[in-house]
């Protein structure tokens, strides 16, 4: 006797986002991409659509970041160079650059509002897929800061962050101006993901050019917590909640790395197995397990755990 597979019906989807600009749409990436569009909870394809696979954004710096060295080994001959950086990165396999400003930092360098945006024209420069900035994380030097670079990179429809529901306005209105696209971060919180979603579409933003943010941690860190509160995101947005039903970014790389699983030396915990394997198994599954809760854009580090997240989204979308 067959079985029937019974299938839920829900009355909305995910909402798309496109990043990057092409020459005919005035700026210089060679192509776009395209994420969101889901018609059902993650890469059921027997029950919706699921138009576009999850994106690997890969990280870089514009200075040199404090990171394990098993990790910038992979980076050694470029890591004091973020356009050749950024090369590299697609050499890996980023789809795009995610680039943290981190030298904008008062207590990192303190680098001007020109000398970001020089450096976010350079890496455009250096490579064709669309661009991720983000400002260093101190409010104050970032409402200055990502201004300036929104100007400098008009035409090219980057994703710019972070907009918090504390600090918002400033780069709300610099993405309106120059047409960019926004990160809205919240604490892992439906509530606040929600309202700040609101407060950033009253300025007249478009929904369509918002990105959520929804704070992940990594594997072992609470992360049941995290993949609970972006199933109801895929959830709200599904049964039509129009403030839920945006695209969501998944900073992985930053949570894996700062897990002491990932960085521990055999010598503190012989029964954990080597640290290099460890480390990048450590960013895959966490990678993975945020894919499967939603995730549409991915931001790694390391170039194997790339490999393998890039190959399991691969056997994911196959129907």
């Amino acid at each position: 006797m067959p079985v029937e597979i019974v299938k839920e019906r829900y009355s909305s989807k995910v909402g798309t986002i496109t990043l990057g600009a092409t020459k005919e749409q005035g700026g210089t990436r060679t192509h776009t991409v395209t994420v969101g569009g889901d018609s059902t909870l993650p890469f059921l394809h027997f029950e919706g659509e699921v138009p576009n696979p999850p994106v690997v954004a890969i990280e870089i710096c514009d200075r040199v970041p404090e990171w394990n060295p098993s990790l910038l080994e992979h980076y050694r001959d470029v890591v004091g160079d973020p356009a050749a950086w950024a090369q590299k990165a697609v050499e890996y396999g980023a789809d795009l650059i995610f680039l943290r400003l981190s030298s904008a930092d008062p207590e990192l360098g303190d680098s001007s509002p020109e000398k970001c945006a020089d450096t976010v024209k350079k890496v455009l420069g250096a490579v064709g897929v669309p661009l991720i900035v983000v400002g260093s994380g101190v409010d104050d030097k970032d409402n200055i800061v990502l201004p300036a670079v929104a100007e400098a990179a008009a035409g090219e429809n980057l994703l710019m962050g972070i907009a918090e529901q504390d600090n918002y306005k400033t780069l709300t209105a610099a993405c309106m101006v120059h047409k960019h696209n926004i990160i809205a971060l919240s604490p892992i919180d439906i509530n606040i993901c929600k309202q700040l979603n609101i407060l950033i579409n009253e300025m007249n933003m478009p929904l369509d050019r918002i990105v959520i943010d929804p704070s992940v941690g990594a594997l072992g860190y609470g992360i049941e917590y995290t993949y609970s509160i972006m199933e109801r995101i895929r959830l709200g947005a599904l049964q039509g909640d129009r403030m839920l039903a945006m695209p969501v970014i998944c900073g992985i790389g930053y949570e894996a790395w700062r897990a002491k699983e990932a960085n521990a030396p055999v010598s503190d915990f012989p029964g954990w197995g080597d640290q290099k394997d460890r480390s990048i198994l450590w960013e895959a599954v966490t990678a993975s397990g945020f894919i499967q809760a939603g995730g549409h854009i991915i931001i790694m580090r390391h170039p194997e755990a790339v490999k393998l997240v890039k190959n399991n989204i691969k056997q994911l979308m196959a129907k």
